[in-house]
């Protein structure tokens, strides 16, 4: 695929999770914070506004919703459209959900569609972590960002040494990050590393694989969280940890 052509995309996934579809509809729509990162919660209207400036192309709570931008404001993304069917099961004590993104990116297709499915696959096992282990908690978030020396395949690995994690998910781990902590290391791939600990989810995002820094997010549901500290705390590791 040669730079600089347009090209349609869809990225599908279907799960069941041990939460009710009100559950997931609250999270998805009001409580992004809790798996992604904060977002404007869209109007709730057919045709109403929703994040970054999309519009509301269904609205059927707790059964559907999508948006759709036609107008993302990247330069490597013209169309983006995002829509949730949750439908019950065990008499609404469980739900399946699909979730659907498409769109169009406009350059470097292979490499923005790979990025974009594994990314997905990782939020969406981390809104399951959500559901199944703290909702329907507040969240307080915070995040990251690696040097420039982080933008590396190879820097994951890095990192993940310095956290003495292993590859094996589902371990019980002691993680030397900020300041040591016990965790169960819930997700683990060569890009992307999910920690979960009594009150948090912290996850790590190893972005080099498509040419971008180190990423580190925390999804933290205890009262009194102070985002600023944990930021401060985790941007000082990364730095440390890639000689900045």
């Amino acid at each position: 695929m040669s730079q600089g052509t347009e090209k349609e995309f869809e990225i599908v996934r279907e799960f069941e999770v041990d939460a009710t579809p009100e559950q997931v509809w609250e999270t998805v729509t009001r409580n992004t914070g809790a798996y992604l990162w904060p977002m404007e919660a869209p109007e709730p209207r057919l045709g109403g506004s929703g994040p970054f400036g999309s519009t509301v192309t269904a609205w059927d709570p707790p059964h559907r919703y999508t948006n759709l931008s036609d107008d993302v404001g990247m330069a490597v993304q013209s169309r983006n459209q995002l829509d949730y069917t949750v439908e019950p099961r065990d008499e609404g004590r469980r739900a399946w959900v699909r979730y659907v993104h498409s769109g169009i990116f406009v350059d470097d297709w292979e490499n923005q569609y790979d990025g974009a499915g594994r990314h997905t696959d990782f939020y969406l096992h981390t809104l399951r972590e959500y559901l199944v282990h703290f909702a329907p908690r507040a969240v307080t978030f915070s995040s990251a960002e690696g040097p420039a020396a982080s933008a590396t395949p190879e820097a994951l690995a890095v990192v993940a040494r310095e956290l003495g994690v292993g590859e094996a998910a589902g371990e019980r781990v002691s993680v030397r990050g900020p300041r040591e902590f016990e965790a169960v290391l819930d997700y683990r791939t060569p890009e992307f590393i999910g920690l979960r600990t009594e009150h948090a989810l912290v996850r790590v995002f190893g972005r080099g694989r498509w040419g971008a820094p180190v990423g580190i997010s925390v999804h933290d549901f205890a009262e009194g969280a102070d985002p600023k500290a944990t930021e401060a705390g985790w941007q000082g590791w990364l730095d440390g940890v890639f000689g900045k």
